[in-house]
């Protein structure tokens, strides 16, 4: 199915749930109506579901599907049904809890995520052994130097924005887990070494790695691409979740949190998602990219649900991202218009798909849930 704008945004329900709320409607804000939680649910069920059954060609320790759990388990905490984590715990013992071969690359460490949540509810050791093998490791032969993307190293240290989703998360993760503070010192150290490079301050938009420093969009704005920035602002939404409440770093992932929230909110379309290219979206086609937009429905829903960001402000624009986030599910539970990897925007078929985009519509999801239900 392709994905449809409309001059209003509307939820696709079924029979059953759009009787309810005819009947008992919830609204958040005038032109926005707000999703039924159970509705959502089922949605993210069958997402899961299809992507269960069509798992995609890369490995499970790789970036790709690692960014697809990290959603499969926010849905597990969620769901009545033992399934999810059931195929958390599959793949797993198939990867025999370990990370990518790449001991520096933080691509090959975003599985630990996953592997921590499962922990914390099995508490068994061997699930994060790997993790913390790799992060002692890492502290005890830290690469350092340039930041620019070139080379054969140019991937020791977290030197392109979507390192920031698939390592500090792992890394603060391991930190609760064990309360060693070197973990939390090391990824709050390595993320403002990797902003101060890559974040413009005036944009308050990340560029994807340093190659992108010269280049134009065809409209002469700068490179900003979608997903990348979605990877950090989901990232820093998955960092903040971890950092306590008193934590000296907060106030700082905090301002960097809203100033991108805002930047992106001032970006978002009428039609409630975004396309591949941030500021020069005419460029692009399909005019609606769903991994990226999946990772700011998750951030500004989260920012609203964690007292960051204005309810009346985001919660409207979280619901309009999330409702054509829908228009873009099959019937079979197959998330369309999700660029393929790259590093740029670029044009692409409406009918593609990868596995970080479900993940990302799973994060989301689960804030949406929490939003409208106002737990």
């Amino acid at each position: 199915m392709r994905c449809f704008m409309f001059g209003f945004i509307f939820m696709k329900y079924t029979p059953l749930a759009a009787a309810l709320l005819f009947i008992a409607p919830i609204f958040i804000k005038a032109e926005v109506t707000a999703p039924a939680p159970s509705d959502v649910l089922v949605t993210m069920e069958k997402v899961a579901d299809y992507q269960i059954a069509h798992p995609g060609k890369q490995k499970f320790t790789e970036w790709v599907q690692g960014a697809y759990l990290t959603g499969l388990s926010s849905l597990d905490s969620i769901s009545t049904s033992k399934r999810f984590h059931e195929e958390l715990l599959r793949i797993a013992e198939s990867n025999n809890w370990q990370l990518g071969e790449r001991v520096y690359h933080a691509d090959d460490s975003c599985v630990g995520q996953t592997y921590y949540d499962l922990y914390m509810k099995e508490h068994d050791p061997k699930m994060i052994k790997a993790l913390q093998e790799r992060c002692d490791y890492i502290l005890a032969n830290p690469k350092s130097g340039s930041l620019e993307f070139v080379g054969k190293s140019k991937t020791e240290q977290w030197t392109w924005c979507d390192s920031l989703f698939m390592a500090p998360p792992a890394w603060l993760r391991l930190y609760v887990a064990t309360g060693n503070k070197a973990y939390r010192d090391y990824a709050v150290t390595q993320w403002w070494r990797t902003s101060a490079y890559l974040y413009d301050t005036k944009e308050h938009l990340y560029f994807r790695d340093s190659t992108y420093f010269p280049k134009r969009e065809a409209n002469g704005q700068k490179i900003f691409w979608s997903r990348g920035n979605g990877w950090v602002i989901a990232g820093l939404a998955r960092v903040l979740t971890l950092l306590p409440a008193n934590d000296p770093a907060r106030p700082e992932f905090e301002q960097q949190f809203k100033e991108m929230a805002a930047r992106l909110k001032d970006l978002q379309p009428a039609n409630g998602a975004w396309s591949s290219s941030l500021l020069d979206p005419s460029s692009c086609s399909p005019s609606v990219e769903t991994s990226g937009t999946g990772f700011y429905c998750f951030a500004f829903a989260w920012g609203v649900n964690n007292h960051l960001l204005d309810h009346d402000t985001y919660a409207p624009a979280a619901l309009k991202a999330w409702a054509m986030l829908n228009t873009c599910v099959e019937a079979s539970g197959r998330l369309n218009h999700v660029q393929p990897v790259g590093a740029a925007p670029q044009k692409f078929s409406p009918e593609s798909t990868e596995a970080y985009g479900p993940g990302a519509f799973l994060l989301a999801g689960h804030e949406i849930i929490t939003l409208v239900s106002g737990k």
